[in-house]
């Protein structure tokens, strides 16, 4: 494992700094009591998560779902501006909060010096470290954005795509002047997936959760057409989105025979910088 990132974790139970123990295989912390220890993966990954957490985060097949839509490009200039925001602004150790399958993280380990990536979803960072695992500077938990196993103030930047922005917890862990880069939906964000389905649909509205107390360093907006065919690239694309929690039987019944899908991606990055 990266000294960097090892160096950067803690222990989730009583907040010890780690050593690295059984052969590389294990995580020991140096708690003074009880010494809590956290096995590696086969696939390079360590779980964090508490018990009641276990079955948190996305199935299998969500995190399959997502792996076949990005993994056929159509997100790419996202990736593309991400990744750059990175390189410009927080090219030393970044966190990926809310990670998914590390079709992301991949693209930061490119130009970052290290690339810690957590989610919740067991099959979700599975996927990402096994996608990552001959970079030799990314590692992925198992573990929730809102309490990260992480010392204070020891990353130079945090990324939120399409997550939650749990602002406190993301200035707990930033270093002074440290970045946070968000990528969220546009207004007309899939707006031609919410047209093929819904009778009636809405633009996007701000969200109310992004970061404040922090300086707004830059924004650019991202506005392209995709145009899927198969009913399956679009089911994939609809699985990856908030609508699939919430779309009643009629409305999925319209999605089950779309065969054709031209629609909009408006996503908006940002960065801001801690004060």
């Amino acid at each position: 494992m990266n000294e960097r990132i090892r160096s950067a974790l803690r222990c989730p139970v009583c907040r010890a700094a780690f050593e690295m123990g059984n052969n590389g295989k294990s995580l020991i912390c140096l708690g003074n009591e009880k010494r809590h220890c956290y096995d590696i993966s086969s696939s390079g990954y360590v779980n964090f998560a508490p018990p009641a957490q276990s079955r948190s985060g996305d199935s299998k097949e969500a995190v399959r779902a997502r792996t076949g839509f990005l993994n056929g490009g159509f997100y790419a200039p996202i990736c593309e501006a991400v990744r750059d925001a990175v390189k410009q602004y927080a090219a030393g150790l970044v966190i990926d909060a809310g990670c998914g399958e590390g079709y992301y993280s991949s693209a930061m380990a490119e130009v970052a010096g290290g690339v810690i990536g957590f989610d919740l979803s067991k099959f979700g960072v599975e996927t990402a470290a096994k996608r990552t695992k001959d970079y030799g500077n990314a590692f992925f938990g198992v573990a929730g954005i809102y309490t990260m196993p992480l010392v204070d103030a020891c990353v130079d930047g945090v990324v939120s795509i399409f997550a939650p922005c749990a602002t406190d917890e993301f200035l707990r862990v930033l270093k002074k002047d440290g970045v946070l880069i968000v990528a969220c939906a546009g207004k007309d964000h899939l707006l031609g997936l919410k047209e093929a389905i819904y009778e009636t649909t809405y633009e996007n509205t701000e969200r109310e959760d992004m970061p404040q107390g922090m300086i707004l360093l830059s924004e650019q907006e991202i506005s392209y057409e995709i145009e899927l065919r198969g009913n399956a690239s679009i089911t994939n694309l609809f699985y990856m989105t908030p609508y699939s929690y919430r779309t009643g039987e009629k409305d999925m019944e319209k999605l089950r025979h779309l065969e054709h899908l031209t629609t909009r991606v408006d996503v908006l990055v940002r960065v801001y910088q801690k004060k």
